[in-house]
């Protein structure tokens, strides 16, 4: 490549990212190069606001200050957590304005055959649920083996907290898709998780 190295490395920095191949990273910055000074600036002031930033001590979500927005929030209902496994979960249910609880970000799954990750945060979910009084958790959790290993052990965790109610979000068929078309797991939550209509 016959790019200054300030070109290179920011090819380099973008071809990292998820999904970012490196043709794309040398769109990306070409793309960056053509932009005026105003906007390169505003681009290159948000990335750097991004080290300021940090994990909420009370949820995991992604924070500002010491607690996120949704915690600081007082008239969210405390008594809700929805569990999820990670910062973009928590902003995908906010997007549909149904859901007014609080979350916990677990920072992942278990993995299949490798038993409990040390770096999830079901201690602090079990702490929480006790000091906080929860009184329900929503397992929103993906609909992956791993999800469900997850969910699985957490609903035994879980167990031992009484008048705790526990829910995992419903499963069934996307809306606007064919019946042909899924897959039996799919469509057996489905029927299982029927809407009941009279």
């Amino acid at each position: 490549m016959h790019y200054p190295r300030a070109f290179r490395d920011l090819i380099h920095h973008f071809s990292s990212l998820p999904s970012v191949g490196p043709k794309m990273a040398e769109r990306l910055v070409l793309h960056l190069f053509r932009q005026d000074t105003e906007k390169l600036t505003g681009f290159a002031e948000s990335l750097e606001a991004l080290t300021r930033l940090s994990l909420c001590q009370h949820c995991f979500h992604i924070a500002e200050n010491s607690l996120c927005d949704i915690c600081k929030d007082a008239k969210r209902d405390q008594k809700t957590v929805a569990v999820v496994e990670e910062p973009m979960d928590v902003i995908a249910i906010e997007r549909t304005g149904r859901y007014e609880g609080q979350y916990h970000v677990l920072g992942g799954v278990m993995e299949t055959g490798n038993g409990v990750g040390d770096s999830l945060r079901i201690p602090e979910l079990l702490r929480r649920i006790g000091e906080d009084g929860v009184t329900e958790i929503i397992l929103a959790l993906n609909p992956t083996t791993e999800g469900d290993l997850t969910a699985l052990y957490l609903r035994k965790k879980l167990a031992g907290f009484e008048g705790l109610r526990v829910s995992r979000l419903a499963r069934g068929l996307a809306q606007g898709g064919d019946i042909e078309y899924a897959d039996e797991f799919t469509l057996a939550s489905a029927l299982t998780n029927r809407e009941h209509l009279n």
